[in-house]
């Protein structure tokens, strides 16, 4: 009977499962078309007849390059920065709607954004008042007959936001990051680094005689006679050179053990005693307590040019850096000269931006928390936030799982990295608690007042944060801004709601698009926490070393092969990359695809993708990178990006890192000898 009774149950059972098949069958073709209408790689931006083996950016984003000149306002496109530029459609779509009201409460979000944004609108005011009201300022740099009086504006410009000939600001301290305290930097420069003063090549021979043209230019629109002008910017450039001669290059300033100099008040005194450091702190409410210093050479040298140089060249030298640095809220001959020099000769770019998108930017800039709060509420709802949270804790996950596989690590430093792995903390769309920007004055009508309040406030509350516990709860970027990023005194990964938009996150979008586009941005950030300088901080965020002698040695050897590949990419004849200074954020691109990859394995064991237009999941995940990744790139944007920017020119963010892995070779069907394939001692592999 029993027997019978197991038998009967079995029949039951087997029926059922016979009835639930149509319903499975219906329920797979549900999801199926489902994902065929979600969002996915792009076909049309393919060059199918591109091998994907050979040239792998030709391939998956050829078409759309050809199809989509750069813009004349831009120095670089891809559907990365088209994405850029229409989250600034989205402010203005905020902004004109914000100003068409006069009745804001005073000192809300709307109101301070509304007024900010409405006069900067105002091109016809602003150019008919011209200079009158940057003539007090002048006036104040020109009655500087004293070396107190040249102490006293410096200061002056300092508060709000005129950095010549140093930068004073909050940070971390490295040894105790639960603490901020002053950091003092080099600036005062008026072109993009110190290689552009001093290094022979002809190109830097150009851009000096082209900055020195623009420097005169600038100061005859500020009324200096033609030969006064030319004398000023002479001076101007013998200062700012001396100041090169004592900065370190691009490559030293990557490492944090180079800026780190910590010291107390007095030592700093003695280190710089030509500058009022007293009266700077005290105008400034800096308590006058353990300091950071990042380049002592610097200061020396700025403490003998305020012994040495006479008043006539730092008044010059000041008269240049705030006209530079206020240009935003000058005249149009100002805008188009400052354009000319830095956005065109230096960028490539063939025009200025229309004068809304500049407002929006400078909005963003100076009020971004206030126009972030509008911003979210229409563009960044609570199920994408979740979304992208959870794509970060899959990422976390998958690096976890790496780190814990490792065969070159010992069980040692591999205890010291999960820890910091496990301290790593993700901030989504926008901070938990939102700038109050109190007593910040934005009125109608007058942008250079706004300008001036609003940046003031900035510098405030920055040095209003120096002294106290860290506050760990503040964002890095404003909740606008379409970029991302990693603090290593923090521990801490930065994902603004701008960023979290189409093409690289969509919450509807199928998963190899969001996994191949913001999830490989994702574990890039959370890679910077064990490149080349982020491994030098340990879980806290304390600059430490946690490595053992031999683990240390090994990173080093694998980090080497990155370095010596970036080298060998080249822009044009005789201009390459410098692989030790895009070694942070190329070591972060291939860990980054490398884990985003491993998530993606995951996710595909629950919701499955289809293949589409015989585009495998994994092929449409590489692809999905590449074509965010796929920048169509001016010249000259080129060649200042491999002089000064650690991150290399986009193509090679997107082959370089491809070339090494083996997981792309296998989804392509790559075999040794291709161009996309690395192998033996060239393959590099560091996570």
């Amino acid at each position: 009977m029993v027997e019978g009774l197991i038998m009967g149950a079995r029949a039951t059972r087997s029926n059922m499962v016979l009835r639930l098949v149509p319903v499975f069958i219906a329920l797979l073709a549900h999801i199926h078309a489902a994902y065929a209408d979600s969002p996915s790689v792009h076909l049309d931006d393919m060059d199918k007849g591109a091998n994907a083996c050979t040239d792998f950016y030709q391939y998956a984003n050829g078409s759309w390059r050809e199809n989509n000149p750069i813009p004349p306002s831009m120095s670089r496109w891809s559907r990365r920065w088209q994405a850029g530029e229409e989250a600034k459609n989205q402010l203005k779509d905020i902004l004109d709607a914000v100003v068409q009201r006069h009745d804001w409460q005073r000192g809300s979000p709307e109101q301070l954004i509304g007024d900010f944004y409405g006069s900067c609108m105002d091109e016809r005011h602003i150019d008919q008042v011209g200079l009158a009201r940057v003539m007090p300022i002048l006036a104040e740099i020109d009655a500087a007959r004293t070396p107190a009086q040249l102490q006293a504006v410096i200061r002056h410009l300092q508060s709000f936001g005129v950095l010549a000939p140093v930068a004073v600001r909050s940070t971390p301290d490295v040894h105790d990051p639960s603490q901020t305290i002053a950091d003092i930097g080099s600036a005062g420069l008026g072109m993009p680094d110190r290689d552009y003063y001093l290094r022979p090549e002809p190109r830097f021979k150009e851009a000096r005689t082209k900055y020195l043209a623009h420097v005169v230019k600038m100061l005859e629109l500020a009324g200096a006679p033609p030969q006064q002008a030319q004398h000023d910017a002479q001076m101007v450039f013998r200062m700012e050179k001396v100041l090169a001669l004592a900065s370190l290059d691009n490559v030293s300033l990557r490492n944090p053990k180079a800026t780190d100099h910590k010291m107390s008040f007095a030592a700093l005194e003695s280190l710089a005693p030509a500058f009022d450091w007293a009266s700077y702190f005290a105008d400034a409410g800096i308590p006058k307590g353990d300091l950071n210093v990042d380049e002592p050479r610097f200061l020396r040298a700025v403490s003998r040019a305020l012994q040495q140089s006479s008043l006539e060249d730092w008044r010059a030298y000041l008269r240049w850096h705030f006209l530079h640095a206020s240009v935003d809220g000058l005249s149009m001959p100002f805008v188009e000269e400052n354009f000319a020099f830095y956005e065109a000769y230096l960028g490539g770019a063939k025009e200025l931006k229309p004068r809304w998108k500049r407002c929006a930017e400078s909005t963003d800039r100076l009020l971004g928390d206030a126009l972030g709060q509008k911003y979210v509420e229409k563009f960044f709802p609570p199920p994408a936030k979740e979304r992208a949270r959870q794509m970060v804790s899959d990422i976390i996950a998958a690096m976890h799982d790496t780190l814990s596989g490792l065969t070159w690590m010992s069980p040692q430093t591999k205890e010291q990295a999960l820890a910091k792995l496990a301290a790593l903390h993700p901030n989504i769309g926008y901070p938990d608690k939102w700038k109050s920007y109190a007593g910040v004055d934005i009125v109608p009508g007058n942008y250079w007042s706004n300008l001036l309040a609003a940046s003031a406030w900035n510098v405030s509350d920055d040095r209003g944060l120096i002294g106290k516990s860290t506050d760990r709860g503040r964002f890095d970027e404003t909740p606008p801004t379409s970029d991302a990023s990693y603090n290593p005194l923090l521990n801490a990964i930065f994902f603004p709601a701008g960023i979290l938009q189409p093409p690289a996150f969509d919450a509807s979008a199928v998963d190899a698009v969001n996994f191949g586009g913001i999830g490989v941005v994702i574990g890039h950030e959370i890679s910077h926490g064990f490149d080349d300088e982020g491994a030098q901080f340990d879980a806290q965020g304390r600059l430490r070393n946690w490595w053992t002698a031999e683990d240390l040695k090994r990173f080093h050897e694998r980090t080497a092969c990155v370095a010596r590949q970036f080298d060998g990419y080249f822009i044009e004849p005789g201009i390459h990359h410098n692989g030790q200074l895009v070694l942070g954020e190329s070591i972060a691109d291939l860990a980054g695809v490398k884990v985003s990859f491993l998530a993606f394995q995951k996710a595909q064991q629950l919701h499955p993708a289809p293949t589409v237009a015989g585009l495998t999941p994994d092929q449409q995940f590489f692809i999905a990178w590449g074509q965010w990744r796929g920048d169509e790139i001016r010249p000259q944007e080129q060649r200042r990006m491999v002089q000064g920017d650690p991150h290399p020119i986009a193509k090679y963010r997107v082959i370089g890192p491809y070339s090494n892995l083996e997981e792309f070779a296998r989804a392509f069907s790559c075999k040794a000898g291709a161009a996309m394939v690395r192998v033996g001692a060239q393959r590099c592999e560091v996570w």
